[in-house]
């Protein structure tokens, strides 16, 4: 598989998991839904990150730390994408392992929103590649 085939099936992931997350959200499954969006924006970069010829990192903190490095230091994305991502995943490791974690529906509300911003921002990008 080539890397534009790997990207679109990432991308697609994350577009999976983001209409996951709404699903769980709706059935008021706000860890769950968390879980999920952290997912769609990671994902989302991988399809970057492939691209590009970065696909070289195999655990989270890689990927996170590679897409601060060559997207938000170079000015390719806005320094809040940078926020949303290490948001979403310090909410997604609360919920899915700190015991008795409470999730209130508005906080997983705005990681819903913001994964949504993330996976169509990142859509577009790919989008208008060369």
């Amino acid at each position: 598989m080539d890397n534009a085939a790997k990207s679109q099936f990432r991308l697609k992931q994350a577009e999976e998991c983001l209409a996951m997350a709404q699903a769980l959200f709706g059935l008021n499954f706000y860890k769950g839904s968390v879980n999920r969006c952290y997912y769609a924006i990671f994902h989302a970069i991988r399809a970057i990150l492939v691209l590009e010829g970065l696909d070289k990192y195999s655990k989270h903190s890689g990927v996170t730390s590679a897409f601060h490095r060559y997207y938000i230091k170079t000015g390719k994305f806005e320094t809040r994408f940078s926020d949303v991502v290490v948001d979403s995943f310090d909410l997604r490791q609360l919920s899915d392992y700190k015991d008795f974690f409470i999730l209130t529906k508005s906080e997983a509300a705005e990681q819903l929103a913001n994964a949504r911003e993330f996976v169509s921002a990142f859509a577009d990008y790919l989008a208008n590649l060369p």
